[in-house]
């Protein structure tokens, strides 16, 4: 379980210090391979590493924002679709190892697997260089990201709908509870639940901007 030297240079040249290569090995191991260890564990390792970096870096950037806000650009930043847009922008496909079946149905550029590695190698990082060396990575790697538009404006349904999947919650339920008034001037209130962490209620002019403040309402009490 020893590392091609090519990929040895390439984790280094990313700021990981390499000391137990087979630990680097299994980061960089599909399941499909039939290998005894996978990245699987160091994944969800890993994918703790990241949230913890990068709500770090957002609260002590962005003083004034929001809870919600904060929550929106984190879940925006740390998820599958992002860990993945890192990995190949560092050219991980190069070096993962995959079977040759998953090879040929293009896992190589998969989202899934591409975000999973990403994850799996910080999960790596954390457990041989320690945190704070892992966190130096994040910010090397993610500094275009957080400085671009991730998560900034983003409509509040969709925001709300990532964040539940992000915390493993079911979907967030519209339901309008009460219409008011004339028919030209027309009021409802939606309310939004998700199953086992709260509910709120907005009123607007239309179901859907009334769906549209009741996400956003839900992000800032919950998110």
């Amino acid at each position: 379980m020893r590392l091609d030297p090519a990929t040895r240079t390439w984790l280094e040249g990313l700021g990981f210090t390499v000391v137990h290569e087979p630990l680097w090995f299994e980061a960089l191991t599909h399941g499909s391979t039939g290998d005894a260890r996978d990245y699987d564990r160091l994944e969800f390792l890993g994918d703790r590493v990241l949230g913890l970096s990068i709500a770090e870096w957002l609260y002590g950037a962005s003083k004034a924002s929001a809870e919600g806000t904060l929550a929106q650009r984190l879940n925006a930043l740390v998820s599958r679709q992002s860990c993945a847009e890192v990995a190949r922008a560092i050219g991980a496909r190069e070096h993962v190892r995959l079977g040759k079946q998953a090879r040929d149905d293009g896992a190589a550029d998969s989202d899934n697997v591409l975000g999973d590695i990403m994850e799996a190698l910080l999960g790596a990082g954390f457990i041989e260089n320690g945190f704070d060396a892992t966190r130096d990575v994040v910010r090397s790697l993610w500094a275009e990201a957080v400085d671009g538009h991730a998560g900034r404006s983003k409509h509040p349904k969709s925001a709300l709908q990532e964040w539940a999947a992000g915390n493993q919650r079911k979907p967030p339920h519209y339901e309008v509870v009460e219409r008011s008034g004339p028919d030209h001037a027309m009021r409802f209130t939606v309310r939004v639940s998700v199953h086992k962490v709260g509910a709120v209620e907005a009123t607007a002019s239309s179901k859907r901007d009334a769906e549209a403040e009741a996400a956003k309402l839900f992000m800032e009490t919950y998110g």
